[in-house]
């Protein structure tokens, strides 16, 4: 399913936090987001959740204009999002049961996503009884089991050690590539620091401005083979390559926040 920002513009007050935006996602697409720090990364992810409403512009989802909460996309979240007192099985089958599904069938499915994402023995534990990893694929699972055509995800990786975000990146391509659900492979908009993890990811990655009033300035094309390793990928000649066409862009703009950040 598509989601498209037509000249998004956001205004608190008399600041302008997003200026103009205009982008789209296109069906069954991995795009990821990069900018610099405080530039309005997350910010352009609730316009698209729907938690924020534009000031000017609007975001259409399948081609129409969203009105309150999107319905359609699942969000993963940077920070925990699990219930502490419920299980993992039990937070997974959350969504569904929220949704309307009896007990027993918000429990199969829930059981099936923990086994998708490698935790069929650990649906009991709580998640202090988990690791960092374990927690990130529970609520990886708790957000797959409603089938939503499209996923926000902010950052999700970030908290995680180096060898165990390489292992969850993995696993996330690996599902993204193989999961065609209800209305095919699922449209991805991604947020994240980590140019590396950007193109590692994506079929595509927009680059946003410095703020106030960010907006994307370029687009580069990931044409790198699928399916993908991430360490693996990132040893190629033509992985350093694009990393050097967009840092020459993402570099000016980092340049520009610092300043920015530094006289005030």
């Amino acid at each position: 399913m598509s989601l498209t920002f037509d000249t998004v513009t956001l205004r608190f007050g008399a600041a302008e936090v997003v200026g103009g935006a205009s982008f789209s996602v296109a069906p069954g697409e991995f795009v990821s987001i990069v900018g610099p720090t405080g530039c309005g990364k997350s910010t352009l992810l609730n316009l698209a959740a729907g938690l924020i409403a534009p000031s000017s512009g609007q975001v259409l989802v399948g081609g129409q204009p969203l009105t309150g909460l999107n319905r359609r996309a699942g969000y993963l979240f940077q920070g925990e999002s699990l219930m502490p007192w419920r299980t993992a099985r039990d937070n997974v089958a959350a969504g569904p049961e929220f949704a309307g599904a009896s007990r027993a069938a918000a429990a199969a499915a829930a059981q099936t996503w923990l086994a998708r994402v490698g935790l069929a023995g650990h649906g009991e534990k709580y998640p202090h009884q988990m690791s960092g990893g374990m927690r990130k694929r529970t609520q990886l699972a708790q957000t797959l089991v409603l089938d939503p055509p499209i996923l926000l995800m902010d950052e999700p990786f970030s908290a995680l050690d180096v060898q165990t975000r390489q292992l969850m990146e993995n696993e996330l391509l690996a599902i993204w590539q193989a999961d065609m659900g209800r209305s095919g492979r699922k449209s991805v908009l991604f947020i994240t620091h980590d140019l590396e993890e950007a193109i590692s990811l994506s079929d595509r990655v927009i680059v946003l401005s410095a703020g106030p009033a960010t907006r994307p300035i370029a687009e580069f094309a990931i044409d790198l083979p699928r399916p993908r390793d991430v360490a693996e990928i990132r040893l190629t000649p033509a992985f350093r390559a694009m990393e050097e066409r967009i840092w020459a862009v993402l570099r000016d703009e980092v340049l520009k926040a610092y300043r920015a950040g530094a006289a005030a």
